[in-house]
């Protein structure tokens, strides 16, 4: 984040009970993915004439998307896979992605990602990878549905995952644009504007308290799941919050958002925040014995190498700023590193 009490504390709080209470964070397909036979991984890929790859990255969206094209122009054989449900796939419009100063949709960004790495031979495989295994001699073995991949290193660029508000009307206003996950992609675009932050926990607090920056009436609205008391982290932040607990979202035909509390009253905005945090998809770094820091996310050196030999890990889902920008710049650090340990 940026240089702020908020960058400091962001990590860790959104990526708070990561696997407590809430288990691993498991693909959206589960049921249809291939769990490869034990004696397939022991027999290796010699015993079915399989091609072993140098890398497989898992994961489709910007961090995905560099490390398959720098491997690519690299001349390495890749694999890039992806099960369609990042996060950057939902982005309407960003606006803090160097090069694009009227801003791009995440979809559209993917695309022309994707057009790029197939400009040097590489494409993305739609596909949920639901096991990897790691051989004694090094070798990854990846399940897909209905196929075993091999591959001396693996590139885990699976992200994290927002959790939405459970507010009727919430996925109106994300369809609308007026439900908002990242502060520090967007603040700038609501500056002056009447924000409320979603949030039952410190963590919604301070982020209201870092949209205050671009705003001064920006309001903390409580929604069911609070643990803790916050008026005294409300008080020190200096945030305003609205009277009960919301109830229901709404959006008019002039584009405001309305919140409706447990007292029946409605309030209006310009733009609502999810200030609930988020869970990072680290199931198949788990399962490898993969370190993960008190935060949740994978713990990496300065090369994106984690715990396991020839593992690694880049963007939202390691150690990072969940940032398009940051995710892009880890991504080519570690898919440089891999190509240099072939």
């Amino acid at each position: 984040m940026c240089d702020s009490p908020y960058r400091e504390n962001q990590r860790s709080e959104r990526r708070a009970s990561f696997a407590s209470d809430r288990g691993p964070i498991l693909p959206h397909n589960l049921s249809k993915i291939y769990i490869p036979d034990p004696q397939d991984v022991l027999a290796g890929p010699e015993a079915s004439g399989s091609e072993i790859l140098d890398c497989v990255v898992v994961g489709g969206g910007p961090a995905g998307l560099t490390a398959g094209l720098y491997l690519r122009r690299f001349h390495r054989h890749v694999r890039v896979i992806d099960a369609g449900a990042g996060r950057a796939q939902r982005i309407s419009r960003s606006h803090n992605v160097a090069g694009f100063p009227d801003g791009v949709a995440g979809a559209q960004l993917l695309d022309r990602m994707k057009r790029h790495l197939q400009q040097v031979g590489g494409h993305v495989m739609l596909g949920a990878v639901g096991h990897i295994e790691r051989r004694a001699d090094g070798l990854f073995a990846i399940g897909l549905a209905h196929e075993l991949l091999w591959a001396r290193n693996v590139l885990l660029c699976t992200g994290v995952r927002d959790r939405l508000p459970a507010l009727p009307g919430a996925d109106a206003a994300d369809v609308a644009g007026l439900l908002r996950y990242c502060p520090v992609c967007d603040g700038y675009e609501h500056t002056g504007k009447r924000i409320g932050v979603i949030g039952n926990s410190s963590h919604g607090v301070k982020e209201a308290a870092f949209l205050k920056a671009f705003s001064s009436d920006v309001w903390f609205i409580e929604v069911d799941g609070r643990t803790e008391d916050l008026g005294h982290a409300l008080r020190v932040a200096g945030v305003r919050p609205l009277a009960g607990l919301a109830r229901h979202v709404a959006v008019d035909q002039d584009r405001h958002a309305f919140v409706t509390t447990n007292e029946g009253e409605a309030h209006r905005f310009d733009v609502l925040y999810a200030g609930l945090g988020v869970d990072p998809r680290t199931h198949l770094a788990v399962s490898l014995g993969a370190v993960l820091d008190q935060a949740g996310a994978i713990v990496t050196d300065a090369h994106g190498r984690t715990s396991v030999n020839n593992l690694y890990a880049a963007g939202d889902v390691a150690n990072a700023l969940d940032q398009i920008g940051v995710a892009v710049g880890h991504a080519a650090i570690a898919a440089t590193a891999i190509h240099n340990s072939l």
